[in-house]
């Protein structure tokens, strides 16, 4: 019989690192480090023995010109060190996703027309990308499936979550969503899971992270087990529906948008918060991908 998971909330406490900066050495900034690669800001060359601090705790020049670029891309003072208020919003629990390509690729727009802006094509605040991935015009009656290799919620709940979310996308764009018969291929497979877990990505939810997606026509999409969830969530909760709809448009062929906190594809989510419902730049980021 199912037995429910109880995960206690992560932890990821930066306070200790406030007020770091270049040239100093703390226990902890390897994890950052680590994050901050996660999330597209910083890329150690691994080819290059010296002076490579990618596995040590010093503050070095590379460190310092990722928390900048951060800084600038969440309108924050692009100090270079881990003030309190960039120290605050690292903290914050987000989507996995990368916000930028690589350490040089932003995927903030500049205006908001259509433009391609260093390999990532941008529309309104959102952004695609890089190659515009997008599923075929062929595929327009995408299915899925549920595959967790951790049960978390029941099967009930995470599916009640995920049809309300997946219909949110389909009023506004030309996709129909359908749960697969048993047994069947699925175009996207949902599921929890935990640490490590055979997609390919390092360290998939260290740090605040709560879930991530692939782009088209990858389809897999992925909850991180040791976060709570739920459908109505207490203070000390993640909503299972907020975060499908955000990483529903991922599989769509959104990135995120970075200057509208409240649009959907902003990369951030607050626990015990909902926030389901589409804004206007979200609309127009699928409708101009697909145009």
């Amino acid at each position: 019989m199912w037995k429910p998971h109880h995960a206690e909330s992560k932890s990821f406490d930066l306070q200790h690192l406030e007020g770091c900066h270049k040239g100093e050495s703390k226990e902890g900034l390897q994890d950052l480090k680590r994050c901050l690669e996660k999330i597209g800001y910083l890329n150690y060359d691994d080819t290059a023995k010296k002076n490579n601090h990618a596995n040590d705790d010093q503050f070095d020049k590379l460190l310092e010109s990722a928390i900048r670029r951060y800084q600038s891309n969440y309108h924050l003072k692009t100090t270079g060190n881990l003030d309190s208020d960039t120290i605050k919003k690292m903290s914050l629990p987000r989507c996995g996703v990368a916000d930028i390509v690589n350490a040089g690729e932003s995927s903030v727009p500049t205006d908001r027309k259509l433009k391609h802006d260093h390999g990532l094509h941008t529309v309104s605040h959102d952004s695609f990308f890089s190659g515009r991935p997008k599923w075929s015009p062929m595929k327009t009656n995408l299915t899925y499936r549920f595959s967790s290799s951790v049960q978390v919620v029941g099967l009930e709940d995470l599916r009640s979550a995920c049809s309300s979310a997946f219909k949110r996308w389909q009023d506004v764009s030309h996709f129909t969503f359908q749960e697969a018969s048993e047994g069947a291929a699925a175009d996207i497979v949902i599921g929890f899971h935990r640490g490590n877990h055979g997609d390919g990505v390092q360290n998939a939810f260290d740090g605040p992270t709560l879930a991530h997606a692939f782009a088209p026509e990858d389809g897999r999409f992925h909850y991180d087990a040791d976060e709570k969830w739920s459908l109505n969530p207490s203070r000390d909760q993640v909503d299972l529906e907020s975060v499908a709809v955000h990483e529903i448009g991922h599989l769509l062929g959104l990135n995120h948008t970075l200057d509208i906190p409240g649009a959907i594809m902003y990369p951030e989510f607050s626990y015990g918060i909902i926030k389901r419902n589409l804004l206007s730049d979200d609309i127009e980021g699928i409708r101009v991908l697909y145009s």
